[in-house]
């Protein structure tokens, strides 16, 4: 049975990836002075003004406004209305609530006399969701990893000067077709992408075709009939924040597997690893990936869930779609044997404490090696249970 699955992606200088980058290089900051720094910042972008607002606590002072300026000149916006010397910026940043610290810097189980890894609770209550699968080398969905190359790719025309009149506001789009589980072609393609007002549609096009989707599409998946939409309102010059209002956390399926796995709802730039939105989150991945590396499974889903203060899951759920090697029971066994999933061993196993989250921010925090939770040191191991 033929079926088809999409997903999307959006370059750094989208508006609400801006937001993200920004809050999440404001974390690195943080982390670079106090590595055990708390922090919950958000950002809104709209038109000509920054708003950065959210927690920060630790022996850290920081510069925001010069910390998003910078960014806004990084990824491009050095034009228009929300230019990175021009642009306002509005800061309301607090320290965290001590109710909340209360529960995460002694969990329940620390109370009871647990041990030092018993120490942290989690940030907050929620469920969490990993994935992998074998559709690529990344072990990802292939409509999100195509997508997501597409929009680093036209990222990179456009900073290396090979396409000089684009500009940094951009989103790609890619619709696979599947025979059963296995993708057979790419059917869709759309690409939409900010540039000056001289250049016309027709070069636009033209040159999108070659320098980016054919050199970033392997050829065996694109056909007479594979469909292409570039720019297809017909013009895009205004972008980014200018254009449209950006948000902190908005593109959190764009962050994960492009709507293949469920999504917690939990965003994650900005926060700390204390937060299992996002450490439980690449948690789940690292375990997924690492399990579908030993062959234990083709496919794989996990979920686990927190109660805010509480060090343990409440809950641990595993879904192969029948393509698991062991029952699902019987995995969900392996992976609380195998991994500690309380957030003091979910920060030593991943090195959560360095300031690596601003590389996060755009192009998927998943299916990219330079992370320590996209490792398959633990599949060999693994692999007893076979």
């Amino acid at each position: 049975m033929r079926k088809f699955f999409t997903s999307e992606s959006v370059t750094e200088g989208h508006p609400d990836k801006v937001c993200d980058k920004i809050a999440d290089s404001i974390l690195d900051e943080l982390l670079k002075q106090d590595p055990f720094a708390r922090s919950a910042v958000e950002c809104c972008a709209a038109y000509n003004t920054l708003f950065i607002t959210g927690e920060v606590s630790g022996n850290c002072t920081v510069d925001y406004g010069q910390i998003a300026r910078r960014v806004i000149r990084e990824i491009g916006y050095d034009f228009g209305e929300f230019a990175y010397d021009t642009c306002r910026v509005i800061e309301t940043v607090h320290g965290q609530s001590q109710d909340i610290a209360l529960g995460v810097n002694n969990s329940k189980e620390k109370k009871a006399g647990g041990s030092e890894k018993d120490l942290l609770g989690a940030g907050d209550q929620g469920m969490m969701f990993g994935y992998a699968c074998r559709e690529t080398a990344e072990l990802m969905p292939l409509p999100i990893m195509l997508s997501h190359k597409l929009a680093a790719k036209l990222t990179a025309l456009r900073k290396e000067g090979m396409l000089s009149y684009l500009r940094p506001d951009g989103k790609t789009q890619i619709t696979v077709e599947y025979e059963g589980k296995t993708p057979v072609r790419v059917d869709t393609v759309v690409v939409s992408s900010q540039h000056k007002e001289e250049v016309s549609q027709e070069q636009i096009a033209s040159d999108l075709k070659k320098r980016l989707i054919d050199a970033v599409i392997p050829a065996h998946l694109l056909d007479e009939n594979t469909k292409y939409f570039i720019n297809p309102t017909g013009k895009f010059v205004i972008g980014g924040p200018e254009g449209d209002s950006g948000l902190t956390g908005r593109k959190i399926v764009v962050d994960t597997y492009g709507g293949r796995c469920p999504h917690g709802g939990g965003s994650f730039a900005g926060k700390d690893c204390t937060k299992v939105d996002r450490s439980a989150t690449y948690m789940a991945r690292y375990i997924c990936k690492n399990m579908v590396a030993a062959g234990l499974a083709d496919e794989m889903e996990l979920q686990v869930a927190y109660a805010i203060g509480v060090a343990r899951p409440v809950s641990v759920f595993v879904d192969t779609f029948g393509s698991g090697k062991l029952s699902d029971d019987r995995l969900a066994e392996i992976v609380v044997k195998e991994f500690d999933l309380r957030p003091s061993a979910i920060i030593e196993t991943l090195q959560l404490r360095r300031p690596v989250f601003g590389n996060t921010s755009a192009y998927g925090h998943f299916g990219r090696e330079a992370f320590v939770w996209e490792q398959t040191d633990r599949a060999e191991s693994l692999k007893k249970y076979l």
